[in-house]
């Protein structure tokens, strides 16, 4: 078996500067106004060709999905079509502007118009905004919406709900929106428990979080019983859409009577989110929570789009300017080419790379709770790290050798030695039996080797405490921390 492997250990491009080396410059009176000038600046004079190159290596030092597959569970980092890309950069997106006069910009308007109706379809919501700028900004677009509605009906909830197997950003959310959080446990069969569930709700709880399918990949087959548990209460359910990949055009979100949903953008219709962005996450909600969305609304009155700023009930905006468009574009622009046929064949495929990709490996790692599941799917390494001393992490830096990025390790928590992973529909079957014989492979390799790992990278095993605490960003902080010389 044979690994694609990446390339490895390019120098800094401030060690590239040669005595000879030289750049080509403008006069500074040209093109920096007076006084403005940066008197301080150390940049590497380098010809252009060696900065093509040095970046060009750069890049493939980093695991990407253009370069291969990126099971990060509960992440759905699928292939980026590049159509999607070009459309974004066309001039007439890169200069389009929020503060533009409504007329000047009436097809973004209406674009976005567009993507916010195609949104309410696939989730069985009544509207949608497409203001927050992220999946975790999402959430707490939600979880504010929640206290607007409460507030509005005078009662005064404190409370939200989140099972263990929700998406993990899901207490920060409700937290940060001034709410105490309480856990509810996953029942034996990795679903939530209701019993534990029926316990928690009061007249102090505002919203339940779900994420379904759950970070297990599992579907919540009860998911019915819950919302009518929720409501009983008088409290709202809330979708996290992290997984929403698994079950476009199948069922949705209003189907099994959730209020609010968010949307990642950024994950489920295909748009780059490495690195921490470009992101969007859209919030869409049924009818009665309409009048609390963010401002502003866009409005379309026959055939013009404005934007309405005046809402009393609205909870006002959740960022700086409308929404990230050129994210907002690409989502538009692959659920066009998809079609409502495309998307629910994307979350079958999504589907059965899962489960493909999960029976090539369960005779060598532990399969918690039941064997079918979603998009996504939990592996265990617990027998190898109690036998052997092969830990998750282990495997997963075992994985860099053999040329493949890892999936998310040690999430969700109420799995040992979690190793979460999610193929999307963008793998072939050739990449997921290379991918599950890698994982074999780790499996019965030497566990000296294993845990040496990696091998093959520029860097190998760092202190992961030490490196978030003490953060080396930019040349300066390097040069500071390695000192005199």
């Amino acid at each position: 078996m044979s690994y694609r492997q990446a390339r490895y250990d390019e120098p800094l491009i401030f060690e590239l500067t040669g005595e000879n080396d030289f750049c080509i410059s403008c006069e500074e009176d040209v093109l920096v106004p007076e006084g403005m000038e940066r008197r301080d600046l150390c940049l590497p004079e380098i010809p252009e060709r060696e900065v093509v190159r040095h970046y060009t290596n750069l890049s493939q030092m980093n695991f990407g999905v253009d370069n291969g597959m990126y099971p990060l569970g509960s992440c759905t980092m699928k292939y980026n079509p590049k159509y999607a890309d070009r459309l974004s950069a066309l001039p007439t997106v890169t200069s389009v502007h929020p503060c533009q006069d409504e007329d000047s910009m009436q097809g973004a308007l209406r674009l976005m118009h567009e993507l916010e109706k195609a949104l309410c379809a696939i989730s069985g919501m009544d509207a949608v905004t497409l203001q927050p700028a992220a999946g975790a900004q999402g959430e707490f677009t939600g979880m504010l919406l929640a206290k607007a509605y409460h507030s509005a009906h005078g009662q005064e909830r404190t409370e939200v709900i989140v099972p263990d197997s929700a998406h993990g950003t899901n207490p920060a959310s409700a937290a940060m929106a001034g709410f105490t959080v309480i856990e509810v446990p996953s029942g034996p069969d990795g679903c939530v428990d209701l019993e534990a569930l029926g316990a928690a709700l009061s007249e102090r709880t505002a919203a339940v979080m779900v994420t379904n399918p759950n970070t297990l990949g599992l579907f919540e087959k009860d998911i019915t019983r819950l919302a009518e548990l929720v409501h009983a209460a008088g409290a709202l359910l809330y979708y996290d859409g992290a997984n929403l990949n698994a079950i476009m055009g199948i069922t949705s979100p209003g189907v099994m009577d959730f209020d609010i949903v968010h949307f990642n953008l950024h994950k489920t219709f295909a748009t780059p989110h490495g690195g921490g962005g470009p992101g969007a996450g859209p919030v869409g909600v049924k009818e009665f929570l309409e009048p609390f969305l963010p401002t502003p609304r866009i409005i379309n009155e026959e055939g013009r789009f404005s934007l309405d700023h005046e809402r009393a009930d609205s909870i006002g905006k959740v960022r700086s300017f409308f929404g990230n468009f050129a994210v907002l574009l690409r989502a538009y622009a692959y659920i066009l080419a998809q079609g409502g046929d495309g998307l629910r064949e994307v979350s079958q495929r999504a589907v059965l790379n899962s489960n493909y990709l999960k029976s090539k490996v369960i005779g060598a790692y532990d399969m918690p709770f039941a064997e079918l599941r979603k998009h996504e799917f939990v592996v265990s390494a617990k027998r190898l790290a109690k036998e052997k001393g092969v830990h998750a992490t282990d495997v997963a830096k075992a994985l860099l050798d053999k040329g493949f990025m890892s999936p998310t390790i040690y999430f969700p928590s109420l799995v040992e030695e979690a190793l979460m992973i999610e193929p999307t529909e963008s793998e072939s079957k050739e990449t997921l039996d290379r991918y599950a014989q890698a994982l074999l492979d780790i499996a019965e390799a030497d566990p000296q080797e294993v845990k040496a790992a990696p091998l093959s990278t520029s860097i190998s095993r760092v202190d992961e405490v030490y490196a978030a605490k003490e953060l080396i960003l930019s040349w300066r902080i390097y040069q500071r921390r390695k000192g005199p010389q």
